[in-house]
């Protein structure tokens, strides 16, 4: 997800309707605004959006709700811009009219209420009865009628409310605030910021009952599950066959590429490769294989396992993360053998070939060879700017013909450097799931340090996936290897401690 960012919060507080001063939610509210047409929610569809939602926060311990965050170029965009740049003019009009209209601000200041109060914790009971006195609506209303509502005043004590209250990443953004003297830009800075302090405030509470969730969802997936094969007991038969062809997986050598003499050689495999060696045969590296076989899917085959239909969407998505960080080191690795020691260590000409390279996945999926084309012209033209900036021999034509070429030939799934780049980041993924995603980075296989920072978010989801599966399936997957490792001893617990 991306980061939160400076928009407006959960209530926009930015839209006009013909002078009124009516507060539009992006969150759910109880009032149904499209008319009596529409039609409530399917209660199965909203349990399965929640037990959904549950799962996430169950498998991700770094799950974060975060804020919409509308393209500023869109049409919603510019729709939403034009109308809180509306409501806040309007706003202006009626504070700089004489007498002053305090409709539009009394409405303002009951929602910066509200929130205030949703921000304290239960046993803030003295703060709560400052803000109910501070901000009370009755009494706010009196002074508006008497033109007396002392908007920058009252704005001053909300600021120092929200010091109190704000995480210390948000010290920053309310000690700006406090520049403010428009009433106008004060009170929308204010809401900004509120916007954010709620967000952090959802965040901890889910931080603080993950556990929870996580123990739930356990509990509830596999009591689901149990009563599906209750009522049809074959139904681990496609889960059986996943787990009998990783066995069967791990007692074949990987196929070895016949040419070894491009720029595949540079980079040296890693001895992780040792430590993740297919023998003895036990059930935690069947497991691991068969997770692994699941980035290989063939989208015909619809012996999925029954075990992880949940996680197929999941998982898809994580099998086009891999292949685009195939084709993106296996770029890296060949343009680094004709860069030169001096040109690659530059953290930023490394971005430049990522950015590079990056614009073309969408591409490459139905276009690899145009795709490739594109990449080829591009990286050549980058380095021999590179070179020629930093002063450096620029590429003999023979070189750039063979840099041009070895770029292109990635497009073809047999290439030679992008097979053993595949290879590589799948040990990488083999060696997270027993080793954990830390440890495997310190370790990494040849040619893919310069893509460290991809692989540990690649790794790390796909570790909470299989993590979260093997909690809930563990059982299953207990029984089923019996069958398949019948000579290994404590098998039961071995598996339960994946």
């Amino acid at each position: 997800m991306p980061d939160v960012k400076e928009k407006v919060p959960l209530k926009d507080t930015g839209d006009a309707e013909c002078g009124s001063c009516k507060l539009e939610a992006s969150a759910p509210t109880g009032e149904n605004e499209s008319g009596p047409k529409d039609h409530p929610p399917c209660p199965i569809d909203t349990v399965d959006n929640v037990s959904k939602l549950n799962n996430n926060i169950g498998m991700n311990r770094d799950f974060r709700m975060e804020e919409k965050v509308l393209p500023p170029s869109s049409l919603e965009g510019k729709v939403k811009e034009t109308m809180h740049n509306a409501f806040w003019d309007h706003l202006k009009e009626q504070l700089s009219a004489i007498p002053p209209d305090f409709s539009c601000a009394l409405e303002l200041l009951k929602e910066i209420k509200e929130i205030l109060l949703s921000l304290l914790l239960p046993r803030q009971n003295r703060l709560r009865s400052d803000i109910e006195e501070a901000l009370d609506t009755e009494l706010l209303q009196q002074k508006a009628e008497h033109g007396a509502l002392d908007v920058p005043h009252l704005s001053k004590y909300i600021l120092d409310t929200m010091t109190l209250l704000c995480a210390p990443v948000r010290d920053e953004a309310v000690q700006k605030l406090e520049n403010i003297t428009d009433p106008v830009w004060l009170l929308r800075g204010i809401f900004q910021v509120l916007g954010l302090m709620k967000m952090d405030m959802v965040n901890y509470t889910i931080q603080s009952l993950q556990p929870h969730l996580q123990e739930h969802s356990i509990q509830h997936e596999r009591a689901t599950f149990q009563e599906l094969l209750n009522k049809q007991p074959s139904l681990l038969s496609h889960t059986t066959k996943w787990l009998t062809q990783a066995a069967a997986d791990l007692t074949t050598p990987l196929p070895t590429c016949p040419d070894t003499s491009d720029s595949a050689s540079v980079a040296s495999s890693s001895p992780s490769e040792a430590a993740i060696s297919p023998e003895p045969l036990s059930p935690t590296m069947v497991l691991s294989q068969g997770f692994l076989n699941l980035l290989l899917w063939d989208p015909e085959d619809e012996d999925f396992p029954e075990t992880l239909l949940t996680d197929r969407i999941q998982l898809q998505e994580l099998e086009s993360q891999l292949s685009q960080l195939t084709i993106l080191a296996s770029v890296l690795l060949v343009a680094s053998s004709f860069s030169g020691s001096v040109l690659f260590g530059s953290p930023q000409f490394v971005d430049k070939l990522k950015h590079i390279t990056k614009d073309v996945m969408e591409e490459f999926k139905s276009r690899p060879e145009e795709a490739m084309q594109t990449v080829s012209e591009q990286v050549s033209q980058e380095i021999h700017q590179s070179l020629k900036n930093m002063g450096l021999a620029a590429l003999s034509s023979e070189n750039t013909a063979s840099l041009i070429g070895q770029l292109q030939n990635i497009a073809k799934k047999e290439n030679c450097v992008r097979s053993v780049i595949d290879q590589r980041i799948h040990l990488f993924l083999k060696c997270c799931l027993v080793l954990g995603v830390q440890r495997s980075l310190l370790d990494l296989p040849g040619g893919l340090t310069v893509i460290e920072a991809e692989l540990a978010e690649l790794g790390q989801k796909f570790v909470s996936l299989t993590h979260h599966n093997q909690k809930v399936f563990g059982p299953y997957y207990t029984e089923i290897l019996k069958t398949l490792i019948p000579s290994t001893q404590a098998l039961e617990t071995e598996v339960e401690s994946l």
